[in-house]
């Protein structure tokens, strides 16, 4: 009997002993759940009221530069729509490459990276596309110019027509070169027209686009000159002599287009609308530009 005493004696303190050990366990437990649960909930808090918090870093937008190839004589006008353009598109820089258009379209054909072209000369344009670098429904004409002499503002030579330019007084006249300047290439049409381009032609000073023209004359270092009204404008070291009759050059038509390969298609297209925009259009009319109709 003292051993059957003995036996329920001993199994129930190892139950007991049993029965303690997981209440242990379990307090434990329950200790590392409630301070894994005061962490997730200090960490999804949200800020309390007054605290800076520090938002998710973003990535910059990517800045893309347009590279625009544009005749010599639209660089002013462009000047201040870059200004413009930029200011309302932060994403975006425009490059300019300013030049003869002849110059330029050999740029081009040649590989030179570019995404906008505004050319002085229909002839330059339509020899792109016909080599398939601008595609004829992503090009148009968008302004037109006109051809004008001009002497320096304080000189004495009276010149109102081309015939004043075969006098003695005038010993020599600057144009841009014929084959790559469409402003050279419309004054020696004209003088051409008006039978004066042989009698004329040891007086001639070439310049690589209308701008040098422009310089030669301001500089003294040609007593007339042939440049767009635009060009003339600009400057108050020259005055014009006299507007060249329209009717006898081709129309100084200034087309814009969008180079087939550019890399930025997008941007490309957006700036090639935006141009043709009024308040653009505004801009090129300030500067002596007319607009097609």
């Amino acid at each position: 009997m003292y051993k059957r005493i003995a036996y329920v004696l001993g199994s129930m303190s190892l139950g007991l002993a049993l029965v303690l050990a997981g209440c242990g366990a379990n307090a434990e437990t329950n200790k590392q759940d409630a301070a894994s649960s005061a962490n997730q909930s200090a960490t999804s808090a949200p800020a309390a009221a007054g605290e800076k918090t520090t938002p998710a870093p973003t990535e910059p937008q990517e800045k893309v530069e347009l590279t625009i190839s544009a005749a010599a004589s639209l660089t002013d006008a462009m000047k201040e729509i870059q200004t413009n353009y930029e200011q309302a598109n932060p994403n975006i820089s425009l490059n300019f490459n300013f030049g003869a258009s002849g110059a330029l379209q050999q740029q081009i054909e040649q590989g030179a990276p570019a995404d906008i072209f505004v050319s002085a000369s229909a002839k330059n344009m339509k020899a792109l596309v016909d080599e398939n670098l601008i595609a004829s429904n992503d090009q148009k004409n968008l302004l037109q110019n006109s051809l004008v002499a001009i002497v320096p503002a304080d000189g004495t030579n009276a010149v109102t027509s081309e015939t004043d330019l075969t006098s003695e007084g005038i010993k020599t006249v600057a144009i841009g070169i014929p084959e790559s300047v469409p402003a050279g290439t419309y004054a020696k049409e004209a003088l051409t027209n008006a039978k004066l381009w042989d009698q004329l032609e040891n007086k001639f000073v070439q310049g690589k686009d209308v701008r040098q023209v422009l310089q030669y004359v301001e500089t003294g270092n040609a007593d007339a000159g042939f440049v767009y009204k635009t060009d003339a404008l600009t400057s108050k070291q020259v005055k014009i002599a006299f507007e060249v009759d329209k009717s006898s050059y081709t129309p100084a038509n200034y087309p814009l287009g969008i180079i087939e390969d550019t890399k930025h298609r997008t941007e490309a297209e957006q700036f090639y609308a935006y141009l043709q925009t009024p308040e653009v259009l505004d801009i090129f009319a300030k500067y002596g530009f007319s607009i097609p109709k």
